[in-house]
Parts: C-alpha cells; sequence; structure tokens
C-alpha cells in the first residue's frame, strides 16, 4: 500500500509512529504538508499537484488537519476523494466533527447522549438558555476552541451572562452545556478505528483544574470500557463519518454522556496510557479498506424510478412490537431491510425471526410507495425518506 499522510508536523510524535508502524509492516509511506497541494480543476478528471508537480499515485490517505487550516485540508481532502482514493475519514466528517455545534446537532438527531447544550446569541436569550440545561454552574464553550481552550466554567447565572456577554461582544460564538458534577475532572478518550475501540484512557484533571486535557496538565491512565461506552464511542464517530476518531466521553450517572469526536486524535497520550500499538492498528485498519472504500449511497447507488432508501421507525405501543420481523411482509413488498437500529446496537442484515421492539429503527432499501404507506399519517412530516431516483440524483460533483 502506498501511504499519504497529510500533516504539517511531520516530526510530531503521532506522525512519527504512523510512519513507523506503516515502514514496518511494509507500506509505502510519505508525510506531506497539507498547505503545499494544489487543486487542479482544469483537466477532465479531478486532479492534485504537490510542491508545483503533478501528485504520483497514492492508494489511501490518512488526514491529520489542523484546525487553523481546516477549509482548505477539507477541499484537499474531498478532492482526494473525487479522485478514488481511499481516506478512513471523509472531508465532510472532519468539517462536521470541528464545528462543535454542528457536531452536536448531528449527534442529537441520532439519539447519542450528551450533555445538555444550548446555543443563543441574543443578550435576553442567555437567561433561559442557562435554565434549560439545568441552571448553574454551567461551562462555556468556544465553538472553535481545542485542547482544553476556550472552556470555562461558570459557577454562577450573572457569571456566565456577564462571560458570555463579553464573549459575544468579541464576535465568538460560545456553547452553554449543563456541568456535569459527577465527572469533574474526568473524562473518557477512546480511540476508535473502524468499527472497534482499539485503547481507552480516563483523563483526570490536575487539582482544582476542572479540564482534564494533557495539554492543561492532566494525567491518563488506561481503562477497560464498558460495552455501552464502546457501543456509544463507536457509533458516534461513524456518525460523523469517521472512521478514526478519539471520542470524548464523561461518566454520566446514566452512562457515557459524548463531549467531542475529534478526528485527528493525538496518539501520545493514549498509547503511553495503554502500551498498544495504536498507529499499527490504524495502519492495517486502512490497508484492509483500500480496496473497499465508502460509498455514498446517494451518489453511487443506481436504482430504478420508484426506489430508494427510508427508516423506518416502530414507535412506541406500535402494533409491530413483539412481532418478529419476518411478519411484516416486507419481503413480499420487495422491500429489503439492510440494518436494524437498536439504542446504540447496530444489527447488519436483521434476519426474519428477530423479535421487533419499541423504537427500533429499520433501514431499508425497495418501492418507495410501499414503504410510504407504512408511515403512520400522523407521523409522516417526520419520516426522512430519501428518493434516489434517476431524476433526483445529487450532482457527483457537489
Amino acid at each position: 500500500m502506498k501511504l499519504a499522510v497529510l500533516s504539517r508536523a511531520p516530526q510530531s510524535y503521532s506522525t512519527q509512529r504512523l510512519r513507523a508502524a506503516a515502514i514496518q509492516r511494509g507500506h509505502q509511506i510519505k508525510v506531506l504538508n497539507t498547505l503545499r497541494f494544489a487543486i487542479d480543476l482544469t483537466a477532465d478528471e479531478p486532479d492534485l499537484h504537490f510542491r508545483g508537480r503533478r501528485l504520483s499515485d497514492y492508494d489511501a490517505i490518512l488526514p491529520r488537519i489542523g484546525n487553523s487550516i481546516t477549509y482548505f485540508g477539507t477541499a484537499v481532502v474531498r478532492q482526494f476523494e473525487q479522485m478514488d482514493v481511499y481516506t478512513p475519514n471523509t472531508a465532510n466528517g472532519i468539517s462536521s466533527a470541528r464545528d462543535k455545534l454542528r457536531a452536536n446537532q448531528i449527534l442529537s438527531r441520532h439519539n447519542i447522549a450528551m450533555p445538555p447544550t444550548a446555543f443563543v446569541r441574543n443578550r435576553a436569550d442567555v437567561r433561559p438558555a442557562i435554565e434549560r440545561v439545568g441552571g448553574a454552574p454551567v461551562v462555556i464553550k468556544l465553538l472553535e476552541g481545542t485542547q482544553g481552550i476556550g472552556v470555562i466554567l461558570a459557577p454562577q447565572v450573572k457569571v456566565a451572562e456577564a462571560i458570555i456577554e463579553t464573549l459575544h461582544s468579541t464576535k465568538q460564538n460560545v456553547l452553554i452545556q449543563k456541568f456535569i458534577s459527577e465527572s469533574r475532572g474526568r473524562d473518557i478518550r477512546a480511540l476508535v478505528v473502524g468499527d472497534r475501540v482499539v485503547a481507552a484512557m480516563r483523563r483526570v484533571a490536575n487539582g482544582d483544574e476542572f479540564r482534564s486535557n494533557v495539554h492543561r496538565g492532566g494525567t491518563v491512565e488506561a481503562v477497560q470500557l464498558d460495552p455501552v461506552y464502546e457501543q456509544t464511542a463507536v457509533r458516534a464517530a461513524q456518525i460523523m463519518g469517521l472512521r478514526v476518531a478519539g471520542v470524548d466521553m464523561l461518566e454520566g450517572e446514566d452512562g457515557p454522556l459524548v463531549m467531542e469526536v475529534n478526528s485527528s486524535p493525538g496518539l501520545q497520550g493514549i498509547e503511553a496510557a495503554t502500551g498498544l500499538d495504536v498507529a499499527g492498528a490504524i495502519i492495517d485498519f486502512i490497508a484492509n479498506q483500500v480496496n473497499f472504500p465508502e460509498i455514498d449511497v446517494r451518489q453511487r447507488l443506481s436504482v430504478s424510478t420508484g426506489y430508494g432508501v427510508a427508516e423506518l421507525v416502530i414507535h412506541a405501543g406500535a402494533e409491530q412490537v413483539g412481532k418478529q420481523l419476518g411478519d411484516l411482509g416486507l419481503w413480499d413488498r420487495d422491500i429489503t431491510v439492510l440494518t436494524l437500529h437498536r439504542g446504540v446496537t447496530v444489527i447488519p442484515n436483521p434476519r426474519k425471526h428477530v423479535v421487533l421492539e419499541d423504537e427500533d429503527r429499520l433501514l431499508c432499501f425497495g418501492k418507495l410507495d410501499e414503504m410510504r404507506s407504512m408511515i403512520p399519517e400522523r407521523r409522516r412530516r417526520r419520516a426522512k425518506v430519501r428518493k434516489l431516483s434517476k431524476e433526483h440524483m445529487p450532482d457527483s460533483s457537489s
């Protein structure tokens, strides 16, 4: 495999470990400065230049895009995607994860538990927002902050209002988030690669500091995750479109609360804490995926008019609850169930004998008219039926 790591820090621990792991496994690897690419849109096919010359062929890339160059970096990653070069982290995934508000919106839509969060801009809306998340103390977060910078604990409502007003006056966007007292100064970092957690550590803040980031003096220790934490981390990463990610979670009273999904997780702390070869796991995953790249169903799936993909939800108390999947007669109606989502668990190609439960979600492919008829009238406005007919196929260049 010929792999390119997109990084402006070739001497950093993470980049060096990835390079060493690739060489140890017999792969070719180059570290390429992301800012030295030029996107070529003049030819018949998408192309890239590096340091003034046409880029040679690569089997895969591993983006390590810094926060300060997100826009240009994701544009380069997107160009590699157009060139059918495999990347474990898509441009859309990196962009979405980097925007804390957007990430929260996406994860909340998919029922990922998070600390109660609000986003407002008008001064008059600040106090009601603080009350909605549970009152003081609250955590105030800059949307563009990293490594614990721009994260402030406000112990009182008036203090929170003053901080937010000051930040708004400097044109900063902030999130207002409930302070999870039972997890004060502690969080979990799970390193997700593909569909599993390859390593996990608990970060503990130093002294009275409530931020547990290593860059703020926090300490780390290896931790064996409960299955629900593993499932939550994997699902959060995959929802964001990331196959290599660091998922940060708080240990709430009722289970994991996702704080952030990091598209370029550092490896030094977690490898030191666990003694595991995380870099090697990342390289092995990429090598195994090169011949099976991610497929955007909306762009690649060639279907006939009238067919598409839809998500059917088994609502609490519905007549389907307690029945076997085969009793719904979906296959007789030319509908194939691709996956069954139950909480944080995903069951691929579910068998007909699977018994349905409240709030199960069935991702189906088949006749749109048939699937539409199965959506209760009162739920139809909220149903997400994505038409993939030829005349509605989105432009692949978008």
